[in-house]
């Protein structure tokens, strides 16, 4: 397990619960989130997740209200922003899930799409990380869903998961050089 944190968020969560539900359950409760409670679930400045929606790599909010879609997609994102940039996540996302505004060109719901993500992740090991151990993760994931869409699925899962795994790797860097640079 990679993290106790749903990734994108500032949540914990235990291996035997469905991330997004954590997150269903708030949307729900509230009947769509605000920007503000978003951006505390996050831990993204507001004038970022307004960014995204400007620019297309989320879904408008409906009268001011972030729900399934929207956080999903924004946990996405976050997650995979320390790898890659912000054009190549959103072409993914693209390639994944076509236009943002329009669900009928998707081939695999958002929430489904991060709650696999989750999955995946929490199920290597990461001192013993390989190729197949992903791949095969993916497999057990998907089980007999999207069969038509299987391999371009399982690809952009793969990509998702190294991206995760290059992040938390230069977040590692990045905190063990200051601790180097704290003891000089």
């Amino acid at each position: 397990m990679l993290s106790n944190l749903i990734p994108g968020t500032n949540i914990e969560y235990g291996e035997d619960m469905e991330p997004f539900a954590v997150v269903k359950t708030m949307i729900k409760v509230t009947g769509g989130l605000s920007l503000s409670q978003v951006s505390k679930i996050t831990g993204l400045q507001a004038s970022t997740i307004q960014n995204w929606v400007k620019r297309d790599f989320v879904p408008r909010p409906v009268n001011k209200k972030y729900y399934e879609r929207h956080l999903s997609r924004i946990m996405v994102i976050s997650a995979l922003r320390d790898c890659m940039n912000i054009e190549e996540i959103g072409e993914l996302m693209h390639l994944i899930n076509g236009d943002t505004e329009d669900t009928r060109d998707d081939i695999v719901l958002e929430e489904n799409l991060f709650n696999y993500f989750c999955k995946i992740i929490n199920s290597i090991d990461e001192h013993a990380l390989n190729d197949l151990m992903i791949e095969r993760s993916i497999r057990e994931n998907l089980l007999n869903e999207h069969a038509e869409n299987r391999e371009k699925l399982t690809v952009a899962l793969k990509v998702m998961i190294y991206a995760y795994i290059a992040g938390k790797c230069y977040e590692y860097i990045r905190e063990n050089m200051e601790l180097l640079r704290k003891s000089r």
